[in-house]
């Protein structure tokens, strides 16, 4: 297996090297996003779900550790344009790192593949220069996939990790609308 990645390193073109430690970054930093937001947003929801769980219980005001409460804390009522504005301010913290999850979902492939066809053509270089045949061929793009299969990889996650933010952020969202809407019914 070393001997199988050795070979692979002295025949790749040195700009699919590239390509494939470029998406081994977007890997490692995706993953980073995803885990850092997940558990912070699944914890503040934790917090909201418990908050809206008092109030419809009878509670009176929102928890202390609720988002919406520093909103409230600092108005003289709580009327819907202060709601409304805790909602926006939670909407835009709830769904940071989405926008680098799309970006990697979106470019990963394409990257890979940027890999793929400079390795092809540097495998086209190579046959005209030699007499090798079908065999430099093969072997030339089999290796050369290898960057269009590390960009879907990468992909797959990033879109998944995408999905799976958003989802979270959606009940996030939801639980704190809930909340001020119990407020404001109470208000009536």
């Amino acid at each position: 297996m070393t001997n199988e990645i050795i070979d692979f390193y002295i025949k790749s073109h040195p700009v699919t090297l590239g390509v494939l430690a470029l998406l081994a970054i977007y890997f490692i930093v995706l993953n980073w996003v995803f885990f850092y937001r997940y558990f912070s947003v699944n914890s503040w929801l934790q917090i909201e779900s418990r908050s809206l769980e008092s109030l419809l219980m009878g509670s009176t005001s929102v928890d202390t550790m609720s988002f919406l409460n520093n909103f409230l804390k600092s108005s003289s009522s709580s009327t819907k344009e202060v709601l409304d504005l805790a909602m926006m301010a939670a909407t835009k913290e709830a769904t940071k790192g989405l926008s680098v999850l799309s970006v990697f979902a979106s470019t990963t492939p394409f990257i890979g593949l940027f890999g793929t066809v400079v390795s092809i053509l540097d495998t086209f270089t190579h046959i005209g220069q030699s007499s090798g045949g079908m065999s430099i061929i093969a072997s030339g793009v089999s290796d050369a996939l290898v960057a269009t299969a590390a960009g879907i990889f990468v992909a797959i996650f990033a879109y998944t990790y995408h999905q799976i933010l958003n989802r979270k952020s959606f009940e996030l969202i939801s639980s704190m609308q809930m909340q001020s809407d119990a407020i404001l019914a109470r208000k009536a």
